[in-house]
């Protein structure tokens, strides 16, 4: 006992106590990245985190005691990329999302070039291992002399630089910036060595203003847009086709077709965007779209095509069909990239698509003369009175829509979505036959407010704290087509509007590929009902084998218990295999639980998706 009471009292226990001194923060290249993130507003940084982003997260960590920025651990990097691309859509801001290097990195590439080729403004940071470690072989080395993670980026993103030094921070860090939310926007990639995000910050504070830096131009091409008038005024028929660019303008882009009398149809990530009972609207064109859509289009008495925020790829123009790409079109659009896939068109007028149409209906109060007027109240006037179009009118199989078949068909768990969820509700749709369906199938009923914003009144006002979402009640992904973004999205979704329904749709496959972000969405309390589309199968490659005459392999998956599996990582999980067992449930009590719920849907497995654009395209092909 002496020994013990003797090792007690020792010095060096002594000194071990003793509180260790408070030393002030100096301010660090990472303090200061933060800083300019807060200062855009900007809420949460989605990533996983390593050694060599350590000092990234430590700011984090600061900011967060503060009140400024949260993180958000992804599970797998390429959701923290998913879930970068929600958030945007959701709020408007840039998405932001980080990894360690090496392995980190090439993680997030996937969610990355997913977010390129649909024009998702986004801030992508990677770690590097130290600057004098360089060629030496550190673990996970990332440089032009190890597995070159920045050579990769490049090709998936609109700006990509290695910031070698502390005074390179404000300059690399504006131009990633502008080109994140300028057209065509997307995601650009910033890489730190480490020792540099350690390095003392070369200024106290921001010294720009991003606010007034990165505001949208509202420059337009005015010949253009007089010539785009001439056009229409000499019109008498139009159709008016609206792509994902037209967030931001959606409301006088709807007025100043309802003015006209124009028919609206929608790309497939347009939809959410237009109330599907608009009186105007007559269905999605391309991928998963109706045969109303395509038949408005192919009307020879159309005389002009407005084609307003669409980039013309394969599943949003139909797989380029000459009934859209032909001399009656005209194409406006922010992105020469996308003016420059429509080389066919009478038309191009390049701008900021709220400006071109707020010029539009200036011009249009401002003629004076009444023939005009009375000509085009009586061209609108069969079209805008209160009656409503029905989505039904539009479906390939409408009996299917309210089928009481056991197993459940998507059809009709598309029909039970739409009208069993709030008219706030988001939705995002998975890459294969989720969207398909999507497309195809769900129609919201939306209520009074939201008819009467969108058809035709202008722009809803935004007031001063309230959230702002160009996204639209459906959200999908085109042309690079990721499988599982709609897991991650929609966790993006909730952490940017906590106050709405988010339902994520996606498939078995999708789920067994990125599933696990569903333990986000549980560690975050989200109100996200994920529901899985389970046909024991990837479904748009059995399908798609099938319509094709192609061998029938590689596309079965075992019997999955999805419902156990979602339990296991936290959340609800309950199993739907008939329509009663789907009717049974309080949809409006489970999207407000506080936490996220998953339905494992069992759907009938031969119901084939509407998915002819894509078996079109495939048949050219060969």
């Amino acid at each position: 006992m002496g020994g013990s009471i003797s090792l007690v009292s020792s010095p060096s226990v002594r000194i071990l106590a003793e509180p260790k001194p408070v030393v002030a923060h100096v301010p660090e290249v990472a303090d200061l990245l933060i800083a300019y993130l807060e200062q855009l507003g900007v809420e949460y940084v989605f990533g996983v985190p390593g050694g060599a982003i350590e000092p990234l997260y430590n700011a984090i960590a600061r900011s967060s005691r503060r009140g400024g920025i949260r993180h958000i651990l992804a599970r797998h990097e390429a959701g923290a990329a998913y879930m970068a691309d929600g958030y945007a859509r959701e709020t408007g801001k840039i998405g932001v999302c980080c990894s360690t290097s090496g392995p980190g990195a090439t993680n997030l590439i996937t969610g990355v070039a997913s977010a390129y080729e649909n024009n998702i403004p986004m801030l992508v940071i990677t770690g590097q291992p130290a600057l004098p470690s360089f060629g030496k072989n550190p673990l996970q080395e990332s440089s032009c002399t190890g597995i070159n993670t920045l050579s990769m980026f490049r090709h998936c993103t609109r700006y990509n630089s290695l910031v070698s030094h502390p005074k390179q921070i404000e300059a690399k860090l504006m131009s990633a910036l502008q080109h994140a939310v300028r057209a065509p926007r997307g995601p650009t990639h910033l890489s730190f060595p480490v020792d540099v995000f350690r390095s003392p910050s070369p200024q106290a504070a921001p010294s720009y203003d991003l606010r007034s830096l990165l505001a949208p131009s509202s420059l337009v091409d005015n010949c253009a847009i007089d010539t785009l008038c001439e056009l229409i005024e000499q019109s008498s028929n139009v159709v008016m086709l609206i792509g994902s660019g037209c967030g931001e303008a959606i409301g006088p882009i709807l007025q100043f077709g309802a003015m006209k009398g124009a028919t609206f149809v929608t790309t497939p990530d347009g939809k959410g965007l237009v109330n599907p009972r608009h009186p105007l609207f007559r269905g999605v064109f391309g991928f998963g779209g109706h045969a109303s859509a395509e038949t408005a289009l192919r009307d020879k008495s159309v005389d002009l095509i407005l084609a307003i925020g669409t980039s013309m790829g394969e599943w949003n123009s139909g797989g380029w069909c000459e009934s859209l790409l032909n001399e009656r079109l005209a194409h406006i659009d922010e992105s020469e990239e996308h003016l420059s896939r429509t080389p066919m068109a009478r038309l191009h007028v390049r701008g900021r698509i709220l400006s071109v149409f707020n010029r539009m209906i200036e011009r249009q109060h401002n003629q004076r003369s009444n023939d005009n007027a009375e000509h085009h109240r009586r061209r609108a006037s069969h079209t805008t009175k209160d009656t409503e179009w029905d989505p039904l009118h539009m479906l390939a199989a409408p009996a299917k829509f309210d089928s009481e078949a056991t197993p459940l068909t998507p059809q009709r768990l598309m029909r039970e979505l739409g009208t069993r969820l709030p008219p706030s509700t988001r939705f995002l749709a998975d890459t294969g036959n989720s969207v398909a369906w999507s497309v195809h199938y769900l129609h919201p009923v939306a209520d009074r407010r939201y008819s009467e914003r969108r058809l035709g009144g202008g722009g809803r006002k935004i007031s001063q704290g309230q959230r702002k979402s160009d996204g639209g009640w459906l959200r999908v992904t085109m042309n690079f087509a990721a499988m599982g973004w709609a897991i991650g999205g929609a966790v993006g979704t909730a952490a940017a509007n906590p106050e709405v329904p988010v339902v994520c749709i996606t498939g078995d496959g999708s789920m067994l590929m990125n599933g696990q972000e569903i333990s986000v969405a549980v560690a975050e309390r989200q109100n996200i009902l994920f529901v899985v589309l389970n046909d024991r199968s990837l479904g748009m490659v059995k399908h798609g084998q099938r319509l094709a005459g192609a061998e029938q392999i590689g596309s079965e998956l075992p019997p999955t218990d999805f419902a156990m599996l979602a339990r296991a990582l936290g959340a609800d999980g309950i199993t739907i295999r008939s329509p009663q067992e789907l009717g049974a449930l309080d949809l409006d009590a489970i999207c407000k639980r506080g936490g996220p719920t998953l339905l494992d849907v069992h759907i009938d497995p031969d119901e084939i998706p509407p998915m002819n654009v894509r078996m079109r395209v495939l048949a050219n092909a060969l």
